[in-house]
This record gives C-alpha cells, structure tokens and sequence, in this order.
C-alpha cells in the first residue's frame, strides 16, 4: 500500500480558469445525469419537512427527492453551526436532482428547532459561544451515532429510498466530523462519506472522530481549507495514517486559496470579503457527485 501521504494533495481550486470551471461543470452535470436511475427530468424534486423520532427526542429535518415513481441512493446532510437553513436545503435539493433521496436533519433538535442559532449570533460574543457550546454538548461519538442509526431507519422505511444501495454522508465545518461518527455508528450502511472544511477531525482527545477509523468501511474524501491545514498541519497526515492503518480508502485534498466555509453560498463575508468560492464550491460538489456515482450508485 502506498505511504499515507500518497493520498493527500494540494489543488489550488481557487485560481480554476473559465475553461477549467467550464469543464468541471460540465463533467459534474454528466455525473449528475449518470446517477439519476428515472426517466423523470431532473430539475422536478419533492421537498418536505418531516420529523423523526430518535433516543434523543423528534429531530425535526428536510426531505428532497427526485419526483415521480422510483427509488433513490439516500445521503444524509450534516450541516455546519449554522444549521438547517434554505442554504442547506438547497444543497439538498441540488443533490436531489442527480438522483438521491436527501435528508438534513436538525443537528441541535434536543434543544431547539431549527435553524437552532439566531440571526445575531457572533462569535465575539461570550453568551453566544456558551449557547453554541450548550446545543453542541450532545454531539459525542455516541450521540450522532444514536441519530444516525435513526436517520438510517427512518430513510430505509421510504419507498423513494433505494435499501440495496449504500448511504452516503456529507459534512461541513462541524458536520465533518458527524460524518465519521455516523459512519462508525452505521458500519453496515453507510457506504460513503465526504467532508467539506469540517473542524475538529483530528483531535489529541480519547474521543477523537478520527479514532473511529477502524470501525468505518465507507470510502470517503475529505477537502481542507489551507487555514484549518495551518492551525493543524498534522491532522491530515493523522487522518490519512488512520484510515491506511485501517485499510479504508480515503482521499484528503487541501483546497489552496479558499477559507473555511468556502462551500457554503450564505456565509457571511470575512474582512470584507466573500468565503464562499464559487468556482471551488463547484469542484468540491463534482468531487462529491464522483464519490457518491462510484459508491452509492448501482449499475
């Protein structure tokens, strides 16, 4: 097997040329088109808010598919801080649309519906980061697993939701995390996991996400923000050693150029200026449409 550092590199997604982004859009609408398995267009997807019970209480969460008859690849969502909002259900209905059964579940339902923060929440604020901490605390390697296992059984009893077919999950900022967490929590499920500028992977605590490597047997792909790479240089190294030592498949990309919630389009701006990279957001989406049309999607 190669050396871990085999399956890390740098793309500097943010200086993508006009022929280049063309070219990615287009080999991410012929992904798109590959996975949909139903002569109904694209562009007609269902949304609706449900609501799941769990051992921790009704999660309240959106739903998106393709519409018309069928059966699709579910994915589940795991938002940033920020939360359930129309920016994550877009997202959810992007996917929808490349031929997936979608769901966003509230990640802060035991305490409040979502989005879950306020419109004026601010980090410099002491009483807005003591909230954060306080919706975040339920949020263990067990608790997400717990909500996981529930997502899972809840998707696996839709007629829209494809049961032979592996689950994926996505992640951003905090939702990174989530996915290794529910991938070790559903080993048997969930077949492919992907995280965007997820914080907190790698951690020097007994209760690292990264730990629970061994239990996972989901192919995933991680893209890093440079900035979270320079706070923490080893963590992907850690990250790609774990998954190696595991003799799991991972691919780890630093996204040169972007900062951290360059996925998100509603991100508010920092210094003045946008995070949120369009062109680079459009190369993480192909890489996440390649990993779900090779994993979740059957011949």
């Amino acid at each position: 097997m190669k050396d871990a550092d085999d399956k890390i590199t740098r793309s500097k997604a943010g200086g993508m040329s006009r022929r280049d982004f063309a070219a990615l859009s287009a080999g991410a609408g012929l992904a798109a088109v590959g996975g949909l398995r139903s002569a109904q267009a694209a562009a007609d997807v269902v949304q609706t808010d449900v609501e799941i019970r769990t051992a921790g209480g009704s999660c309240d969460a959106a739903l998106a598919h393709p519409s018309g008859k069928g059966a699709w690849p579910a994915v589940i969502i795991f938002p940033d801080i920020f939360g359930l909002r129309p920016a994550m259900r877009d997202m959810a209905k992007r996917l929808a649309t490349a031929g997936y059964t979608v769901l966003v579940p509230n990640p802060f339902y035991r305490a409040t519906r979502a989005p879950g923060l306020g419109p004026d929440f601010s980090f410099d604020s002491a009483a807005d980061r003591a909230q954060l901490a306080a919706l975040r605390a339920p949020l263990t390697n067990a608790g997400v697993a717990a909500d996981a296992t529930a997502y899972v059984q809840y998707l696996d009893r839709l007629a829209v939701v494809d049961r032979a077919a592996p689950v994926g999950v996505v992640g951003y900022c905090m939702g990174g995390p989530m996915t290794l967490q529910a991938a070790a929590g559903v080993p048997g499920r969930i077949g492919a996991g992907a995280s965007f500028h997820g914080g907190g992977l790698v951690t020097d605590q007994p209760d690292s996400p990264h730990l629970l490597v061994p239990a996972v047997r989901a192919q995933f792909y991680f893209g890093i923000a440079p900035s979270d790479d320079a706070r923490q240089p080893d963590a992907k190294t850690r990250l790609a050693a774990a998954f190696k030592a595991a003799h799991r498949e991972a691919r780890i990309e630093v996204y040169e150029g972007t900062a951290h919630g360059w996925c998100i389009r509603d991100m508010p701006l920092q210094a003045g200026k946008p995070i949120y990279d369009e062109p680079a957001a459009e190369r993480a989406w192909g890489e996440l449409l390649a990993l779900y049309r090779h994993t979740l999607v059957r011949a």
